[in-house]
């Protein structure tokens, strides 16, 4: 009937071995596969995270003063655009003269004389160090995780090793059942082949447990690595180009001061002045400060003087 086979669909009953007590073989697979690639993968992590160690390519390196100047540089222009409204128009205005112009001479730039030449990282030391480091991190990662690949693949095919407690859609069937080639069988039987992968995802938390939060034994670091690889790994920044961008958004970044006419701003806030007040103040204020408002003020005063000086005569 419709109604059985809907159970059957969903709490589908394997055999892995008539002639077998169904219980020994579950523990015989629990005690021979599962468990064996997983202690595998825990240990095979905690050498990683030592050879990685022994090799240096996860100690930090402290920059050199001039690197450090270029960053910093850098982070005083960012600041300035982002903060500058809190200081004086003067102020703001003398700070933006000076890096823009140093910006554009290359002031802050290790080599100024290199400042318009094409970045090569075969030519900088610190670029090579970089790839080298690179290297020694893949290196601690590819190996072994092709070899426990090799292993599982090789000695463990076609094993069906768990079933998951919690219904699963089919989109979850070529990835918990790899390596068997099999279309009728339920979502959610596990292969030996998918078990090293949620291992190789899963064991982060225990990998913090045993070796820190700063470890080479991570799963997920590993794919971003490898994801990383196609690219420009350890290609060195043209801070020379960054700071000409800086300064084109320092040429463009408005200015308002936010203590502009604070102490009218109190007054009204406090009912000393009215807000019709205040506003016909910053009127007054924006024409006087306008350059042809302030041209034709000075003729003004200029014909004033001369009428006042006709009448004195």
């Amino acid at each position: 009937t419709l109604t059985h086979q809907t159970e059957l669909l969903f709490s589908q009953a394997l055999y892995l071995d008539p002639d077998i007590n169904e219980l020994l073989f579950q523990i015989a697979i629990r005690d021979w596969v599962l468990i064996p690639i997983m202690i595998v993968m825990v240990l095979v992590g905690v050498l990683r995270d030592q050879v990685t160690i022994l090799l240096g390519a996860n100690t930090f390196k402290k920059p050199g003063q001039k690197a450090i100047r270029e960053t910093k540089a850098l982070q005083r222009g960012s600041v300035l655009r982002l903060y500058g409204n809190n200081i004086p128009p003067a102020s703001f205005h003398a700070r933006k003269t000076y890096l823009s112009n140093a910006f554009e001479r290359g002031t802050f730039l290790k080599n100024p004389a290199a400042a318009n030449q094409p970045v090569n990282p075969m030519t900088d030391p610190q670029g090579m160090e970089m790839m080298m480091e690179g290297m020694k991190k893949n290196m601690a990662m590819i190996i072994p995780q092709t070899i426990i690949m090799a292993w599982v693949n090789f000695f463990f095919s076609g094993f069906v090793l768990i079933k998951l407690p919690f219904p699963l859609t089919l989109r979850f069937k070529s990835m918990l059942q790899r390596g068997v080639e099999t279309a009728d069988m339920d979502v959610t039987w596990v292969s030996s082949l998918s078990w090293y992968f949620l291992n190789l995802f899963g064991l982060r938390s225990i990998f913090t447990l045993l070796l820190g939060e700063d470890n080479a034994a991570d799963g997920m670091r590993d794919m971003q690595s490898m994801a990383a690889m196609g690219g420009a790994t350890g290609q060195p920044q043209d801070f020379h180009k960054l700071f000409l961008a800086e300064r084109e958004n320092l040429e463009l970044t408005p200015h308002e001061w936010e203590l502009e006419d604070v102490e009218y701003r109190l007054l009204v806030k406090y009912g000393k002045r009215t807000d019709a007040e205040y506003q016909l103040y910053r009127k007054n204020l924006v024409e006087d400060v306008a350059p042809e408002n302030a041209t034709s003020l000075q003729d003004n005063k200029g014909k004033t003087r001369r009428k006042g000086g006709g009448k004195r005569d």
